[in-house]
């Protein structure tokens, strides 16, 4: 039975299905748009390297990486790859490991149903062999020297090393070339049980189809399984951070920053509001619109092109990061501590609040124009638990949340991490380009941190510089605002 979803105030409306298989399924109709886009999602990330099925006496824990390989064999089976038969088709399609999910997706403008076929098709049959297995070892060996020599994905996660004493966040989602050894088809097999049951997944698609046609193809096409229950298991995080400095020395065309606050007690889930409120709270205070921006720009400190921030939250873990170029990344951090102080101090500014509001509402409701930004939305609210996307701009509306969120990020620790460590310069990152510009995709929105299959996702982050702030410090927990190169 479909239930419908209808946003009063953009007019939209989506049906969630609880299919029979244990499937649960988005479809968002948009009839004028011109192409469809599809998106078949687990909840299952890099991070979840240790966990207990609810039919099993204790935990077990598998190699890093893993998520990030079986996304990569589910392409192969014993009819040929994937990607050739959506050839077929004219669909678009890739995949991508974060750390808490694995989505399959395409998008196209005809076949429709075709196309859905393959998708639902391929990633319910997994075929692995202990040839094949062997063969991925080595191409995947490959892709993570490839992102080792970024000096973009390298400040990503020497950021989250200092930043992380135990939790898996810290850990690249590939694993690495020693983890990615220790894998078995019986380890994939193992896993793909475990995660890949229905009950555990999401399909959501947006665009110019029809509802009966798309519920007929899941009809056809999906798999019921017994429903497992999987609870992660986690290390003990503390809330202090690992180290106040890293430095690393690579070829990048200038120095380039990034620190940002570790939010204690990230064990605890964020709500709707928390994440709203902090949304807001960054606009405020580093939006191309803000005071902070200005001066940064007028001084000459950072450039419009890089200088970004983001909350990056999850399962057991949340930081603020600022990142940018600067020719002194240390002035750019103490500019922020003296804004932070001053927020603090003074309070927010109301019309700068009300400005920030309206400049984010205005963005998400744009971003339901896009067949992607709606299906990876949807699939991204589903898969954390949250909230409809066609609500999220009235989820903005109350000052009390920005209120509560400058009092919420006084009371919490927090570490800088600026970064002016001397570079060297090359020609091709001059150009803003490296030896591996030939193999990037476009990341789908909204999809976070995360790789792809087959291609590189760039940081414009390559400089690490990790401190102490004193204490009183005003937030704890942003992330990274992703750049698509």
């Amino acid at each position: 039975m479909a239930k419908t979803i209808t946003g009063k105030q953009v007019g939209d409306s989506y049906y969630q299905v609880e299919h029979p298989s244990g499937l649960t399924v988005l479809l968002y109709p948009k009839e004028h748009c011109s192409t469809t886009y599809a998106i078949f999602g687990t909840r299952y990330g890099s991070i979840d390297n240790c966990f207990q099925r609810s039919d099993e006496a204790g935990p077990e824990s598998v190699p890093e990486g893993i998520a990030h390989y079986l996304e990569h064999k589910l392409f192969e089976s014993e009819e040929g790859d994937a990607f050739e038969r959506f050839s077929k088709t004219g669909a678009s399609a890739n995949a991508f490991t974060s750390f808490e999910s694995t989505c399959y997706l395409f998008s196209t403008t005809d076949q429709v149903y075709q196309s859905l076929e393959i998708l639902l098709d391929f990633v319910q049959s997994p075929y692995f062999t202990e040839e094949t297995v062997r063969k991925e070892q080595g191409i995947i060996g490959q892709e993570i020297k490839m992102y080792d020599d970024d000096p973009q994905w390298r400040v990503m996660f020497n950021y989250l090393k200092a930043m992380y004493h135990s939790h898996p966040i810290r850990e690249d989602i590939a694993g690495t070339v020693e983890s990615i050894a220790k894998i078995t088809p019986e380890l994939l097999y193992r896993c793909y049980n475990t995660f890949y049951n229905l009950g555990n997944m999401v399909l959501a698609i947006a665009g110019n189809f029809q509802v009966d046609k798309a519920l007929a193809v899941c009809d056809k096409m999906l798999k019921p399984a017994a429903p497992v229950t999987v609870k992660r298991v986690f290390p003990q995080e503390l809330d202090t951070i690992v180290q106040p400095v890293v430095e690393e020395r690579l070829s990048v065309a200038s120095p380039l920053f990034q620190f940002g606050f570790k939010e204690p007690g990230a064990d605890q889930p964020r709500s709707e509001k928390d994440v709203a409120a902090t949304e807001v709270l960054l606009e405020t205070l580093a939006s191309d619109a803000s005071p902070l921006f200005r001066r940064l720009l007028d001084q000459g400190l950072v450039n419009e092109s890089s200088f970004s921030y983001e909350y990056f939250e999850g399962n057991g873990y949340a930081t603020v990061m600022f990142s940018g170029e600067s020719k002194d990344p240390q002035a750019v951090a103490q500019a922020i501590l003296e804004e932070v102080e001053r927020f603090q101090r003074e309070g927010i500014p109301a019309e700068a609040f009300e400005r920030s509001k309206r400049a984010l509402y205005g963005e998400l409701v744009a971003a339901l124009n896009s067949t992607g930004s709606i299906a990876n939305g949807l699939v991204n609210m589903h898969l954390k638990g949250s909230f409809s996307p066609i609500s999220i701009p009235w989820r903005l509306c109350a000052w009390k949340m920005g209120k509560s969120a400058c009092a919420r990020f006084s009371s919490g620790s927090a570490a800088c991490f600026p970064s002016s460590c001397p570079t060297k310069n090359t020609r091709s990152w001059a150009e803003g380009g490296n030896s591996h510009d030939a193999s990037h995709h476009i990341p789908p929105p909204g999809a976070g941190v995360h790789r792809e299959h087959g291609g590189l996702l760039h940081w414009r982050v390559q400089c690490l510089l990790v401190r102490n702030h004193h204490r009183g410090g005003l937030f704890a927990g942003f992330g990274l605002r992703q750049l698509q190169l």
